[in-house]
């Protein structure tokens, strides 16, 4: 049950995840890489866009298939209301295939799919233009616009994430305030290696780190820096030596029609496209089912009040349920399901 565990709290944590999933009561764990309390001391429920995810699952929207034991059925693919791959991305690795596609900002990746929708045609440049790039729940600034265009337009490539700052001049000395660090940088991890280069003396300037973050301000990281010292030349330095800066490898590999491929931004808006026609036909010939089967009961009600003396002389004389059911549809000519 572990990993069903850890799987939970992963799908919690808002450093991990665009939009959680699961909302969680309790110590989910930390961006220092602290581990989640055990699960007798939390409390879970979906998140309120889980019910996008799962709306209409009970109107065979989608295909079933056995369980790893064969004891229930668990859905292939969810309906999805908005392009879930895009917005939360995925990292893993299955059957030999690896993928690493980054989370997407989901106003941008809404916008771009019903641009799609209404504009079938319309070109890459055009969708580019409202995705601009990842959008990383720790935020930090994506360099490179051509390589981010690159990588959204073949699915493979290489970007690079910078931590977000500020310098502030006090009287005793200047300051590097750190708001926003890289992706699945650890942050505890981060003020370390910096710490450690500090005592260590690898580069004059640094005085001392402290992390200030707290719940409000998720992550203010300050490093104090002397007042004569060169802030560009001591930042260089951090940015190649430590992970305030990384490069990011994009290798977009998903499942379409049950193959394995390598897919751009387009790619996946069309597959989510045509999955969202599937499930609306889907959806609406379950509909439509219920609501003949409903006017078929009503049309036997209707019936049975303009006769109903003699319906209810006919039940009367029958010996049982079942004989009465028998009788109602040999006199009045009923079916079975309105008898």
């Amino acid at each position: 049950d572990s990993s069903i565990y850890e799987a939970m709290v992963h799908m919690s944590q808002w450093w991990k995840q665009n939009e959680c999933y699961i909302d969680m009561h309790g110590n989910n764990g930390s961006m220092d890489g602290d581990s989640a309390a055990a699960m007798r001391y939390t409390e879970a429920r979906l998140s309120k866009i889980s019910g996008e995810l799962l709306k209409d699952i009970d109107k065979d929207t989608i295909e079933w298939t056995p369980n790893f034991d064969d004891t229930l059925y668990e859905p292939v693919v969810l309906p999805c209301k908005y392009p879930n791959l895009l917005v939360n991305g995925s990292k893993g690795i299955s059957a030999g295939y690896a993928t690493e596609i980054p989370p997407h900002n989901l106003s941008e990746v809404i916008d771009a799919t019903i641009k799609r929708i209404d504009y079938p045609n319309c070109k890459l440049e055009t969708i580019l233009d409202i995705i601009k790039g990842p959008d990383f729940p720790t935020g930090a600034i994506v360099e490179g616009k051509k390589e981010v265009e690159n990588a959204l337009t073949t699915g493979k490539g290489k970007i690079i994430i910078r931590s977000k700052y500020e310098i502030i001049d006090s009287k005793k000395c200047k300051q590097v305030v750190i708001h926003e660090i890289p992706f699945e940088v650890n942050k505890a991890l981060l003020v370390k290696k910096i710490a450690d280069i500090i005592y260590d003396k690898k580069i004059d300037g640094m005085i001392e780190i402290r992390d200030e973050s707290d719940r409000q301000e998720k992550v203010r990281i300050v490093i104090d820096i002397k007042k004569d010292a060169n802030i560009d030349n001591i930042l260089n330095y951090l940015f190649k030596n430590t992970e305030l800066q990384i490069s990011y490898s994009y290798n977009m590999i998903a499942i379409v029609n049950r193959r394995p491929m390598v897919v751009g931004v387009v790619d996946i808006i069309d597959a989510y496209i045509a999955h969202q026609k599937e499930v609306t036909i889907r959806k609406s010939k379950f509909d439509l089912e219920h609501a003949k089967a409903r006017m078929h009961i009503v049309d036997g009600y209707l019936k049975a009040m303009s006769i109903l003396d003699e319906v209810i002389a006919c039940i009367r004389k029958s010996n049982n349920r079942m004989d009465a059911i028998n009788n109602l549809v040999k006199e009045f000519e009923f079916t079975i399901e309105q008898a």
